[in-house]
């Protein structure tokens, strides 16, 4: 019998974890999930691979994973008598960009709503799940989700009867990737919790199979996920750069957003700021729905008794606004905002220029990349989607009018002319 290999640092015990545990019990049965087609085709897929990854915006495993894309994983029953199909962090935290898949990469195509909808359907079980997790494709619901996972449970993570805590979406959160966590002190779009934090990642732990202590014998385990999490870096920008532009862009970027967005380079600095909404001007709901209730359920569970290694209580906290996010690869991470309401750089540059009604292929791939405008190619709307459409197909459009959708605020690019936003744009190419 060979021998499983001994991973040292914890860098590599952290990518182990990740890649090849299962944290959560299967979701469905292996057949759900081969009947999966069945919701959407009166006949097999000749490639049923790929017409999932279609589907459900995911993307190949650049590792071993039994033929599932990122995100899908085997996975034992909640009675642990069969194997079925699962999830896990890459679900979300892995995407694709160029062609190439990323792990720590948000994923902007998922189309989560289906995909779980869908897998229920199949299994027999309509309706499996009764929250939301997405409203617009690429985007999740994320905050909601903890918040009612945590009503089930007590301060020690024990199931109880469901406690109201308040929480109104949609909110549309784009996912921020994994690697800029190294330079935040504080998590979250509004950094509301503590960057240094373990227990923070381990929230969607809350699966209601869970039990309590299964989630905290998991810490161990995430304490080495979080070192991995650490050790990545941003992918470099994959077309030609105008060296000579980017330098004059530097200047310019250093002048008119390095006080909130830090510098790069040999002393690069990040100052982990949180600008306020009366500031910002971005759409306030993910910032005004924290509320007190839920914070304070945090900090009381197991989660918010975290310790950090100055004895300190790792616990959230109420902001008045957005954290500015390094840029780090910002060309990769594209929508934009903390609800993915804006599909370039461009837009964020240039209020004007943002569309109001849009919706883009969710491929990934070179020819649906704008290397101009740095971002995803869209498609103008006049109007937003009939609601006698599928479900499916509205969430493949994004309108700004919506509650939690709105692309105004981060003006500050206005006032700049073409010129210089375009020699910016070429800057944060090399970033």
């Amino acid at each position: 019998m060979s021998q499983q290999p001994q991973f040292k640092t914890a860098v590599e015990r952290g990518r182990q974890a990740l890649l090849s545990k299962s944290y959560a019990p299967a979701l469905v049965s292996q057949g759900a999930y081969d009947r999966l087609w069945q919701q959407w085709s009166h006949a097999a897929p000749k490639d049923f691979k790929a017409a999932v990854l279609e589907r459900y915006g995911l993307h190949e495993a650049p590792y071993q994973n039994d033929g599932f894309p990122m995100g899908l994983r085997k996975a034992l029953s909640a009675t642990g008598d069969e194997i079925g199909v699962g999830y896990d962090c890459l679900l979300c935290h892995a995407g694709s960009i160029n062609g190439q898949s990323l792990i720590g990469l948000g994923n902007s195509s998922l189309e989560w709503q289906s995909l779980f909808d869908e897998l229920f359907e199949s299994e027999g079980v309509p309706h499996g799940i009764p929250i939301p997790f997405s409203h617009v494709r690429g985007t999740t619901e994320a905050a909601a989700a903890i918040v009612h996972l945590m009503q089930i449970r007590d301060e020690n993570l024990n199931f109880r009867l469901p406690v109201k805590i308040a929480f109104e979406g949609p909110i549309c959160e784009d996912v921020p990737a994994w690697w800029l966590m190294k330079k935040k002190r504080h998590l979250y779009h509004p950094g509301s919790h503590p960057g240094e934090s373990v227990r923070i990642g381990m929230a969607f732990l809350l699966h209601p199979l869970n039990r309590g202590e299964e989630i905290k014998n998991a810490e161990a385990d995430y304490r080495d996920i979080r070192e991995f999490i650490l050790s990545l870096k941003a992918p470099p920008y994959p077309f030609p750069i105008n060296k000579n532009l980017a330098a004059t862009g530097e200047g310019l970027f250093n002048i008119n957003c390095a006080a909130c967005h830090g510098t790069y380079g040999e002393n690069e600095q990040f100052p982990s700021k949180v600008v306020e909404l009366s500031v910002i001007g971005t759409d306030p709901v993910l910032v005004e729905q924290f509320a007190v209730y839920a914070q304070e359920a945090y900090n009381k569970s197991w989660f918010g008794k975290e310790q950090s290694s100055d004895g300190r209580h790792l616990q959230a906290r109420a902001t008045d606004g957005y954290q500015a996010p390094p840029l780090d690869g910002v060309w990769a991470t594209a929508p934009y905002f903390h609800n993915g309401s804006v599909p370039t750089v461009g837009g964020v540059l240039d209020s004007q220029s943002r569309p109001r009604i849009f919706t883009r292929s969710f491929r990934t791939d070179g020819e649906s990349y704008d290397p101009v405008n740095l971002g995803w190619k869209y498609q103008t709307l006049d109007v937003a989607p009939l609601l006698s459409l599928p479900q499916i197909q509205q969430r493949r459009v994004y309108d700004t009018t919506q509650r939690g959708r709105s692309n105004a605020g981060h003006p500050f690019g206005d006032q700049l002319s073409k010129e210089d936003r375009q020699a910016i744009i070429e800057y944060l190419k090399t970033l």
